[in-house]
């Protein structure tokens, strides 16, 4: 039994509405990156007293933290962000999110992104360190632009870190709009590493946004071969089928359920059971 989630803040800006909308299509959890137009990590004791109770009330659990963590470039100020990295684990700690979603910073325009390895290496290791005393899990998002853009890289920041705090988000759309074919180029390299799967496709020919099985995202044969494997875990809609920038998007409630439909007629296809 698979289980699904998705970044809920795609359907509106308003907290009740996605958790309706969510609810509505038989979602048990949610991945939150902003609630009322203000980021996780930005909301008050206040306003996080209200997600609870109106995830509460909706009967809705948190699979993940959409963190901006490592959404930075390269060259900005570390301390402050790790200060917020810490934030992040505490928010995930009060809703009992089992994961955190992050990057690996954005890299200049024009430089070799392995030029910059050990900086970011460094970074990323020290996020990790942060969690060091929490049950979450840090997953890294494959996001292009940043250093863990192709699977190479992703591959190297797992690896090289080396903790138990920190693997790996699958986004098969992301990898195509670096010109990643995702499972015929990285499953086999990424997935003893990977724990959390987003769903969103993507098509070769000008990395435009597609519905879960439209694009060139090899979402199906990634679906068959997690099977195979035996994973167990969260799939996360993002359908970025609206308006969408490197920090967030809306799609609004149709385009939602459209991307829903789109990756739940993929499992029902291939006989996979879901929640």
């Amino acid at each position: 039994m698979w289980t699904l989630s998705g970044f809920v803040d795609e359907i509106s800006d308003d907290f009740a509405q996605q958790c309706k909308v969510a609810a509505g299509l038989g979602l048990r959890f949610v991945e939150v990156r902003s609630a009322w137009g203000i980021n996780i990590l930005d909301l008050d004791t206040s306003q996080l007293n209200t997600l609870q109770e109106t995830l509460a009330s909706n009967d809705l659990q948190v699979s993940s933290i959409g963190s901006p963590i490592g959404k930075i470039s390269i060259d900005d100020d570390f301390p402050p962000h790790l200060e917020r990295m810490r934030h992040a684990v505490e928010v995930a700690e009060i809703l009992q999110a089992p994961y955190i979603r992050l990057f690996s910073f954005f890299i200049p325009e024009g430089t070799d992104p392995d030029s910059r390895r050990d900086e970011v290496l460094s970074r990323m290791a020290t996020l990790a360190d942060a969690a060091a005393d929490s049950d979450v899990i840090l997953v890294h998002e494959n996001e292009k632009e940043i250093y863990g853009d192709i699977p190479r890289r992703c591959l190297d920041i797992v690896t090289s870190v080396s903790s138990p705090r920190l693997q790996l988000a699958w986004d098969p759309a992301n990898f195509v709009q670096v010109g990643v074919r995702p499972f015929t180029e990285g499953y086999a390299m990424l997935r003893p590493h990977v724990s959390y799967i987003q769903i969103k496709d993507a098509l070769l020919a000008d990395g435009s946004v597609v519905v879960a099985g439209a694009g060139d995202g090899e979402v199906a044969e990634t679906v068959r071969a997690l099977r195979a494997d035996g994973f167990d875990g969260f799939f996360s809609l993002e359908p970025h089928l609206g308006e969408y920038t490197a920090y967030g998007a809306l799609s609004g409630p149709e385009l939602f359920t459209k991307a829903w439909q789109g990756f739940t007629d993929i499992l029902g296809s291939e006989g996979i059971q879901y929640a």
